[in-house]
């Protein structure tokens, strides 16, 4: 398919390098382009193998001359000189979400939405997992696809995390079962405005037909709206209301319904994942799995022993009374909102980062209600403060690095409180991703502890 072709990759990530071996494996004469230079790049890009070209510092010129296709990296913005060259010059412009789906025989089901992709995905990976599928779970999250999706056949399952980044690049992509969980800001400064975001997302069910399906949320009003403008079909999931066709709590349960006829699934008590916005996510999980007649018995299963992922809500330790969760991953107002919903106590926050483009009015108001104390560091510090000092908000405080905003919070902690690290912002004015932060803020969280063990101290007065 690829072989002789002259095909330059963009973006030197897990992605880009991933895609490039792929295609020169199958004979094709590749470019792999980064405008950042190799010390800049978040991990090194190793021995690519035969058949590749490396370029960093910048890009190629793009024409027809030069190039049969440019493949973009997720997060390489359209306004990139070799993406508008490609367009303008009609060089064909694709990504790796794209190339994986022509290549795979496996029904895919692809879950997307501002936040909750990373949960939802690894939890319905899970359910078909326990359900007897051999599961490839990838995109977005952990393995790019291209990497494993021709070692899948007709039997097996591909549950993919998809972002808007990845979605404008697809032309053929067509999931068995789309999923979008919701749609607020986010990306604002790459995708220009809200309704170019909304669309982005909206990608993902553009080519389905009347025997995939749709699967959205009923109580988010931009992502329900987007119910008459598939072709699959339309299964709600909810958290407050009974609908017809779908999946959604009713005393105290988890309910499918198929339009005659209701099954329960499980007790919404034995969910093991803290918070309503977990609940949302299990209903959406729940409903992309029920779309692919598994078994109740199978999702229940799963959803009474998955744990949730790394840098979401995750549990790093508790000591003296004080829990300390890493919530890195919360990377917009939005998810440091649900972050915050998830606990009745109160809590000891550490946020800041570089700003996306969403405003923080919401998320002041919110740590009025919730936050006893406040510990901001990063470029939207200044940004924040003002928000939360505009809703009564005082209790501020200032750190310069992660980990003295982590012994900061120590400090201020009381027995029965929670110290949450739930950004509300992107890392990447201080870090290379929000992993790295997470990572960081365990590694000082685990040192604080261990030190106070070491040292007997079990109370702080």
């Amino acid at each position: 398919m690829f072989k002789g072709q002259k095909i330059l990759v963009v973006g030197a990530g897990k992605t880009g390098v991933a895609t490039s071996r792929f295609l020169a494996g199958r004979g094709a004469r590749v470019t792999l382009a980064d405008i950042k230079t190799a010390g800049e790049l978040e991990e090194s890009v190793g021995d690519l193998g035969p058949g590749i070209h490396l370029v960093l510092g910048g890009y190629p010129q793009v024409t027809p001359a030069l190039w049969d296709l440019v493949v973009v990296s997720p997060g390489v913005p359209p306004t990139a000189p070799p993406v508008k060259e490609a367009r303008e010059t009609g060089v064909p412009v694709t990504g790796e979400i794209e190339l994986a789906f022509r290549l795979t025989r496996a029904p895919v089901v692809a879950i997307t939405g501002t936040n909750g992709k990373t949960t939802t995905t690894a939890l319905t990976g899970e359910i078909f997992r326990q359900a007897g599928y051999r599961t490839l779970v990838g995109g977005n999250i952990g393995v790019p696809l291209i990497d494993k999706v021709e070692t899948l056949g007709p039997e097996d399952v591909v549950v993919a995390e998809v972002s808007s980044f990845q979605l404008v690049t697809t032309q053929t992509f067509r999931p068995r079962v789309a999923v979008i969980l919701n749609i607020t800001p986010d990306h604002i400064d790459w995708h220009g405005d809200f309704e170019a975001y909304v669309e982005a997302k909206a990608r993902i069910f553009r080519t389905q037909g009347p025997t995939d399906f749709t699967v959205l949320n009923f109580d988010d009003q931009v992502t329900a709206g987007l119910a008459g403008r598939t072709l699959g079909q339309v299964i709600f999931f909810s958290r407050t209301h009974r609908v017809d066709r779908g999946v959604f709590v009713q005393a105290g349960k988890i309910v499918a319904a198929d339009g005659n006829a209701t099954q329960e699934v499980c007790a919404v008590e034995d969910l093991l994942l803290p918070g309503l916005h977990n609940l949302e996510n299990a209903l959406a999980a729940v409903a992309a799995a029920w779309s692919m007649g598994v078994d109740a018995r199978h999702i229940a299963s799963a959803l009474r022993t998955f744990r949730g992922v790394t840098h979401r809500l995750e549990l790093v330790a508790e000591h003296n009374g004080v829990k300390y969760v890493n919530d890195s991953k919360g990377t917009n107002p939005d998810a440091a909102i649900k972050a915050l919903d998830a606990y009745g106590v109160p809590i000891i926050l550490i946020a800041g980062g570089r700003n996306k483009g969403g405003s923080f009015t919401s998320f002041a108001a919110k740590v009025k209600e919730k936050v006893r104390v406040l510990i901001l560091l990063g470029e939207s510090a200044p940004a924040i403060e003002a928000a939360v000092r505009a809703q009564g908000f005082g209790n501020v405080l200032r750190a310069t690095t992660l980990s003295e905003a982590v012994k900061m919070a120590h400090r201020a902690a009381r027995p029965g409180e929670v110290v949450l690290l739930s950004p509300a912002c992107a890392s990447w004015d201080m870090f290379a991703n929000y992993e790295e932060r997470g990572n960081l803020f365990k590694k000082v969280v685990r040192e604080l502890v261990e030190g106070e063990v070491r040292g007997g101290t079990q109370t702080r007065g």
